[in-house]
């Protein structure tokens, strides 16, 4: 099971200076010998758009913007399960007040689902796990993820990408933002928790259920 840990380390992160190297010519022309050519033309890329996902739940209503840009293999991973149907009937299994909401990996009866194979970790693109934002479950495993999912109560930087000498330093990826909705995220956080079936704490004692997550158009 997909397990968020409290007990990451955050250290200080050093800034790297990234070079560009550029090549070099291995012998100048005449001028006479220089074809006459057209400047280039500055290349045009269409700007990056990122989608938008609807969660409902017997709750309320969550939007989420996925970034698309900073965590391209996450949001393709994440829109997929969506298209699949995956989610729907799923639950929100583990709620810490004060840390993160998580679900999409169970069913109301704590069946976890089968998913597809796991995907690479994403956490060192910059995206921080402030609150709001909804980043990857994994096991101890970096690498792990596959379609559970949290969405952060509070910045919770320590779950940052650090270093990749470690498990717990590896960090957990970001792939998006609430944009709407975080009222009933807040009301989420409130529900009362205890133990049930597998788990021993945190799990909500009436079924918080993710009824439908359809992709916005």
């Amino acid at each position: 099971m997909l397990r968020i840990f409290r007990s990451c380390t955050l250290r200080a992160l050093l800034p790297f200076a990234l070079a560009l190297l550029l090549p070099l010519g291995a012998s100048a022309q005449s001028d006479a010998a220089k074809p006459t050519t057209k400047p280039p033309v500055a290349a045009t890329t269409a700007p990056t758009v990122n989608p938008k996902v609807l969660i409902k739940t017997n709750m309320g209503d969550i939007t989420v913007e996925l970034n698309a840009e900073k965590a391209p293999k996450s949001v393709e991973n994440f829109l997929q399960y969506v298209k699949d149907g995956f989610y729907n009937g799923t639950i929100f299994h583990r709620v810490i007040d004060n840390f993160m909401i998580q679900g999409g990996g169970f069913t109301p009866d704590l069946r976890q689902k089968p998913t597809r194979p796991s995907i690479p970790n994403e956490a060192k693109n910059g995206l921080s796990n402030k609150r709001g934002t909804i980043a990857m479950a994994r096991t101890p495993d970096p690498n792990s993820a596959t379609a559970q999912f949290f969405i952060n109560l509070v910045d919770n930087r320590n779950l940052d990408y650090v270093s990749d000498e470690r498990a717990e330093t590896w960090g957990y990826a970001v792939f998006g933002q609430v944009v709407s909705g975080m009222d009933v995220v807040d009301k989420i956080k409130a529900v009362p928790t205890g133990p049930k079936g597998p788990f021993r704490s945190d799990v909500p004692t009436s079924d918080v259920v993710i009824e439908k997550v359809e992709l916005l158009p």
